[in-house]
C-alpha cells in the first residue's frame, strides 16, 4: 500500500497530477479542491495517498492533508459510494460540511453532490452518523483542514443547534441532540423542545 508520495509536482491536468520520484511518475486523482491549492510545477510536494486495486488497473486518489485520506476512507466504506464518487463528495463540499450534512441528517444537501443521489445520501448518514458523532475526530478534522463546521446550511436544526448553544451547551452535546431528534417538517422552535427534553432525560 502506498500511503504517500512525496517528490516534484510534474503535472496538474483536469482531475489529475503527477508527481515524479526517484525517476518514476505516479499518475494520481484528486479532487478540483485540492488542485487549486497544489504549488507551482516542479515543486516539492507531499500528497497522502488511497490505492485502489481492481484486476486490470491501480488507480491512485491524493490528498494535501491525513485527515482528509481519513474522511476519504471512511466515505468509501459506504454501499454506493466508490473511490471516485467519495472524491467528488469532497471535491463538492469540505471535510467540515460533509460532517456536519451527516451529523444533522441533510439529506437534501449530500443529495447534491455529484453522484450521490437521495438513496447515497441516505446510506451516508445511517453508516457514519454514528462514527461522526465521536467529538475527537470531528474536531480533529475541522481544526486541522483549517475548516470551520458551517451551520447556515442546515436551516431549522442549524437554529436549534445555535439556540443550544447560547443555553450553554457544548456544541457536541447540541449536534447530537438535535440530530437524534430531528425528523423532516419540524421547525426550529419544535427542534429546540425535542432536543432540550432529551438533555433533560
Amino acid at each position: 500500500m502506498i500511503s504517500y508520495i512525496k517528490g516534484s509536482l510534474e503535472y496538474i491536468g483536469e482531475g489529475t497530477i503527477i508527481v515524479e520520484t526517484a525517476g518514476v511518475g505516479y499518475s494520481i486523482f484528486v479532487s478540483p479542491v485540492t488542485a487549486s491549492t497544489l504549488p507551482p510545477l516542479r515543486s516539492q510536494i507531499k500528497i497522502y495517498t488511497y490505492m485502489n486495486v481492481k484486476e486490470d488497473s491501480i488507480s491512485l486518489f491524493g490528498f494535501n492533508k491525513m485527515e482528509e485520506l481519513e474522511l476519504y476512507n471512511k466515505l468509501i466504506t459506504v454501499s454506493g459510494v466508490g473511490p471516485k464518487g467519495a472524491l467528488s463528495i469532497l471535491g463538492f463540499m469540505s471535510a467540515s460540511q460533509i460532517i456536519m450534512a451527516i451529523v444533522t441528517d441533510d439529506i437534501a444537501t449530500l443529495s447534491k453532490a455529484p453522484g450521490v443521489g437521495k438513496k447515497t445520501a441516505q446510506r451516508l448518514v445511517l453508516d457514519l452518523k454514528d462514527k461522526f458523532k465521536n467529538e475527537d475526530f470531528v474536531q480533529s478534522i475541522v481544526q486541522e483542514t483549517g475548516g470551520e463546521v458551517d451551520f447556515t446550511s442546515a436551516g431549522d436544526k442549524a437554529e436549534a443547534i445555535e439556540a443550544m448553544l447560547a443555553l450553554g451547551y457544548t456544541r457536541s452535546e447540541a449536534v447530537k441532540a438535535v440530530a437524534s431528534v430531528y425528523k423532516d417538517g419540524m421547525d426550529t422552535q419544535a427542534v429546540l423542545k425535542a432536543s432540550l427534553k432529551k438533555m433533560m432525560r
